[in-house]
């Protein structure tokens, strides 16, 4: 076998080679760092007897670590071998979807039949579509997609067997790979293009990632299955799912990836804002059954593994497993590539890679600095506040943006947004999308908050008529 091959990421340009610039604060690993991340990497793949396997991580925005073992033909991969992804290509259409609502085209409450006609799954919104609460069927209609030509299923309506609705719309997490199709459909319906190339001209020339395609290009794996009792190989099929292509078709490389994984990090505002983003990684579904540790987002799964929440997608197809997670807590993402027909160990893998580097190297938080100025009539707002009895604090943060935390052992926190009506719009928590209104009194100064109708006083229970139900009139005793 060959020996392993390891990116070393370079540093920036007039930052010397020694010092806790060249390890931390620019964003460079630490030796010990390294060492341990290619001991997991070629533990796995040693554990999962996977033929090659590829991990990478990212942090800051860039790639600062890839290594790849086994072998790809006669050398060692890289981050620039292609490995199919399989259904991490869902994300990559979901972020077309959102770029359709965010130009005001779809709505995403609205069922997808306002918009294209299909043979089932239209009276699903376009949202349960994106995270697998549509109630259609997990399969397309047989013999099995992965492994056949598209060629057998030309039409939509070729999708689907004689129970494509199992479910009722919206009621369950039911994983469907024939809706994702229907999602690409949409796409190709709006855009007048081909799903791929749609893609490809939005998302993937804008974020740098000329390595992920349609079809292999050179360097790249080939699809293995591994003999359960037996170290010897079986080749994979690659084939074109045609229709189904939406649900898992793409390659894609361990570099481009973690550009990707920066982009579900971060954003980038030539694709999706980072507020879009974000509402991709909050939670629309959550599984059945008696694991509730992961949840499904807006075409972005969600898991909390060890302590932390990842957010991203696996993916597999015959011959071929990737894994794609972000920290957002920890600001790292790590990608793991390997061509053989099974998860394996290449999820305990990807986990593991966010992990060591969260735990050898925690992040660095960015410099406190004071705000650019403040209205006095904000100022006037933050401070203790109290529901009842219990004690909250307000402040004010950049952006006219408001902060609700408990002073307590619990309570509902919550962050606002300003809006240009007045009030705020609660961004999570209990509160979000609720409102948080300034309630004055007549001569102009403040009375209360009315947030999402709960009424937050100055002092607790204060005698003033803002208690709804009044305060006794005897007081405190």
């Amino acid at each position: 076998m060959t020996a392993p091959y390891e990116v070393e990421a370079p540093l920036p340009d007039g930052v010397p080679a020694d010092g806790a610039h060249a390890t931390g604060e620019f964003g460079e690993l630490l030796p010990a760092t390294r060492r341990a991340l290619l001991h997991r990497l070629a533990t796995g793949q040693v554990e999962g007897r996977t033929p090659s396997l590829v991990g990478a991580v990212m942090r800051d925005g860039r790639m600062v670590w890839c290594a790849g073992r086994g072998e790809v033909g006669a050398t060692a991969p890289g981050a620039d071998t292609q490995y199919r992804i399989g259904s991490l290509t869902k994300t990559f259409v979901a972020v077309m979807v959102m770029r359709l609502r965010d130009e005001g085209l779809i709505d995403l409450d609205e069922p997808l039949s306002a918009y294209l006609d299909v043979p089932e799954g239209g009276g699903a919104t376009i949202a349960q579509l994106l995270s697998h609460s549509s109630g259609l069927a997990a399969e397309a209609r047989g013999p099995w997609w992965e492994r056949t030509d598209g060629a057998l299923r030309p039409e939509l309506a070729d999708l689907f067997g004689e129970r494509a609705q199992l479910h009722t719309a919206g009621r369950v997490y039911h994983y469907s790979n024939p809706g994702y199709a229907l999602l690409g459909a949409l796409v190709e319906k709006l855009r007048g293009d081909n799903w791929y190339e749609a893609l490809r001209r939005e998302v993937l020339v804008p974020l740098g990632m000329r390595r992920t395609t349609f079809a292999p290009q050179a360097p790249h794996a080939r699809g293995w299955a591994v003999h359960p009792w037996a170290d010897v190989l079986l080749p994979e099929p690659a084939v074109d799912t045609g229709r189904m292509a939406p649900a898992g078709q793409l390659w894609s490389t361990a570099e481009d990836l973690c550009r990707f994984a920066a982009f579900l990090l971060d954003g980038d505002d030539r694709v999706l804002g980072a507020g879009t983003v974000e509402e991709m990684r909050a939670p629309e579904a959550e599984p059945q059954g008696e694991d509730w540790s992961g949840g499904y987002g807006l075409g972005v799964q969600l898991v909390r593994r060890q302590g932390r929440l990842l957010c991203g997608h696996t993916g597999s197809m015959p011959g071929f497993v990737a894994m794609l997670w972000v920290s957002p807590r920890d600001g790292v993402g790590s990608v793991v590539l390997g061509n053989l027909t099974s998860l394996s160990t290449a999820g305990p893998v990807a986990v593991d890679l966010v992990k060591t580097v969260a735990e050898h190297e925690p992040r660095i938080p960015e410099p406190w600095r004071p705000l650019d100025g403040a209205d006095p009539a904000l100022l006037e707002l933050t401070g203790p506040w109290y529901w009842g009895a219990a004690p909250f604090a307000l402040r004010l943060l950049a952006g006219r943006t408001l902060d609700l935390a408990p002073l307590g052992a619990s309570g509902r926190a919550a962050r606002f947004r300003a809006e240009a009506d007045g009030t705020w719009t609660g961004l999570d928590g209990y509160y979000a999308g609720e409102s948080l209104r300034v309630v004055r009194r007549a001569d102009g100064t403040v009375s209360h908050l009315d947030v999402g109708t709960f009424v937050f006083t100055r002092e607790p229970y204060e005698a003033q008529g803002a208690v709804p139900g009044g305060v006794d009139t005897d007081g405190w005793r």
